[in-house]
């Protein structure tokens, strides 16, 4: 993930055995990486595609993983970029032994929280991939002690709890020497050797084993794109090709790509890092909003790597509200969870997955399958619609009476846990439509069922 401070990069040279590219694919899949050729032809999504778009749509929350050894130094997911040798890095890779990981206890506490899929950083900037792969030796199987595929292990209790499993990919790399690095001037002296060719055939041998080898990819989460973002001539990273490659292999396999720019030819959702769609708080979310299925992703706390001092957590009701305004905007929120390097899911985490999980199961009905809501957002809150029915989602725990404008009178308004009426004016005139919420200072989202 790009940092919402500036940052300044910093690229280490590959030298160390460990790091060693391989080519291992068979070689029917080493023929299908030469022959994929670039077309000036535009992306048709397939039926299947557009199908799990909009189930994508319905999920409305998921769960992001930010998990690799960087969490050994407990310092968050860009603790490499800290001038730090890549070879005294590379050490915590012997040293990660995760005892207590556990993934069908995961999953469980994830479902149990509301959410319907999982993102999981398979490869982050830092070269190291939590998968087996036969593409480098610098992988959580052949490189620790651990031994174990954990991609692998979340996939199958995914696959088991009937959750989605998406995958975090990062397209920059800060090791291996063939990445073409990016901003000009901020690796002098580094023995790079760039080449964007192989750099490229990595990456698609990369994707090729977690599209092949761990069962139905909900989604390929690319990130990393802004490393050439400043450059005076354009970088052509050739995404397209790349993701025609992708859909090559799993055509329901949805792309996004973490470019903070509007979507390119080729994908299937549109991600906003920090914010809401339409909202540029944190600087890095400015384009514009497509017609694509939108995902929102945002921390629990500061980091998106475990950080030993991060303990500042938002509150459940902040990310109550956080989600219940990200479905207001028609967004998924994707919440994320640093791991612990013992492979434990932070305490204070595993709360706030129960708190949103207790909501959830009053609530989850006014926020899966919704859409953006007919009721603009307002200074009491916000709204999200279903078919005919509109949920009025009250924010402001002291607005006890809330107007705004309506074409026609509702056929029904009811509060929505109780399913009682709610008294309300409605002026034929100038259609401005007013109820009385009454007091809800002990309600996180009063929420409101005004079915048309």
């Amino acid at each position: 993930m790009k940092r919402s401070i500036s940052t300044t990069l910093f690229v280490l040279a590959l030298t160390s055995p460990i790091f060693a590219h391989t080519n291992g694919l068979p070689k029917e899949d080493n023929n299908k990486l030469l022959t994929t050729q670039t077309t000036n032809k535009k992306y048709v999504p397939t039926a299947e595609n557009l199908a799990a778009r909009k189930r994508f749509e319905g999920f409305r929350f998921g769960i992001f993983l930010h998990w690799g050894i960087y969490s050994t130094f407990a310092q968050g997911e860009w603790y490499l970029n800290n001038k730090i040798n890549k070879d005294e890095y590379a050490k915590a890779a012997s040293a990660f032994y995760p005892s207590y990981f556990d993934a069908n206890a995961w999953i469980s506490a994830i479902k149990a929280s509301g959410a319907k899929y999982i993102t999981f950083t398979s490869r982050h900037h830092d070269s190291f991939s939590m998968f087996k792969t036969k593409e480098s030796n610098y992988n959580i199987v052949d490189a620790t002690p651990f031994k174990r595929d954990v991609l692998k292990e979340l996939a199958d209790a995914c696959h088991k709890q009937n959750i989605d499993l998406h995958i975090y990919y990062s397209i920059l790399d800060w090791i291996r020497e063939d990445y073409p690095i990016g901003r000009t001037g901020l690796y002098t002296g580094r023995k790079l050797k760039p080449n964007y060719d192989t750099y490229f055939d990595f990456m698609k041998g990369q994707v090729n084993e977690l599209l092949h080898n761990y069962g139905k990819v909900g989604a390929i989460w690319l990130d990393g794109y802004w490393d050439h973002d400043s450059d005076s001539i354009p970088f052509d990273w050739r995404m397209e090709e790349f993701y025609r490659y992708i859909h090559s292999i799993q055509p329901t396999c949805l792309i996004g790509n973490n470019h903070h720019i509007s979507p390119i030819d080729g994908e299937d959702f549109q991600m906003f890092e920090r914010d809401l769609p339409g909202e540029n708080k944190a600087g890095l979310s400015g384009q514009a909003i497509s017609r694509l299925p939108l995902e929102a992703c945002q921390t629990m706390n500061g980091m998106w790597g475990y950080k030993v001092s991060d303990i500042n957590y938002k509150s459940t009701d902040q990310l109550i509200e956080l989600l219940v305004r990200s479905a207001a905007k028609g967004s998924n929120l994707l919440l994320n969870i640093g791991p612990q390097p013992n492979g434990e899911l932070p305490a204070l985490a595993l709360e706030r997955l129960q708190g949103i999980g207790r909501w959830m199961k009053q609530y989850g009905g006014t926020i899966y399958e919704t859409t953006a809501g007919d009721i603009a957002e307002a200074d009491w809150g916000v709204s999200t619609s279903k078919g005919k029915k509109t949920y009025l989602h009250v924010l402001k725990r002291d607005a006890e009476t809330i107007s705004f404008a309506l074409q026609s009178k509702p056929k029904r308004v009811i509060e929505y846990v109780t399913r009682q009426p709610i008294s309300y004016i409605y002026n034929k005139k100038t259609k401005v439509f007013t109820i009385h919420t009454g007091k809800h200072q002990d309600v996180v989202d009063y929420v409101i069922e005004v079915e048309k």
